[in-house]
């Protein structure tokens, strides 16, 4: 039997925008602006029945597995016992009072860290980021 990650590997090369995964706490509304109008590949945990319920370390070693920047607006991804920086692809924990603000971080993001020229396939791989209204702080 295959796994999730062994059946959407061959698939990983064919976007051009950046790649990431989107934990169920990201609103659907929000994932639909990431592939409309930022144009990213976006896996929405919410789109699989075998994901929806997993637990976030699952979710945190797929996103690695699969070679995508995880995003949320979970804060339990800033422990770094639970979640070593070192061992994944990247996080963006976010935070917004709404939909509206979190496309507007999400546009930042896209300006600042994933469409900045010669910017590497995994541009955060190995760290974590919190990013709010007041843009990205330290490492997360």
């Amino acid at each position: 039997m295959r796994s999730l990650a062994s059946e959407l590997a061959p698939h990983a090369s064919r976007s051009a925008g950046p790649r990431v995964y989107a934990d169920a706490n990201i609103p659907s509304g929000v994932v639909a602006y990431m592939r409309t109008r930022l144009q990213w590949d976006v896996l929405f945990v919410i789109e699989h029945d075998d994901l929806r319920r997993a637990r976030d370390i699952e979710h945190y070693r797929l996103a690695r597995q699969l070679g995508r920047t995880l995003v949320t607006l979970d804060r339990d991804y800033e422990d770094d016992r639970t979640f070593p920086p070192d061992e994944s692809a990247g996080v963006i924990v976010f935070s917004a009072p709404d939909e509206r603000w979190l496309c507007r971080l999400l546009r930042r993001a896209d300006r600042e860290v994933f469409r900045v020229a010669g910017a590497p396939a995994l541009p955060l791989a190995g760290r974590k980021v919190r990013w709010d209204v007041d843009g990205p702080t330290a490492e997360a």
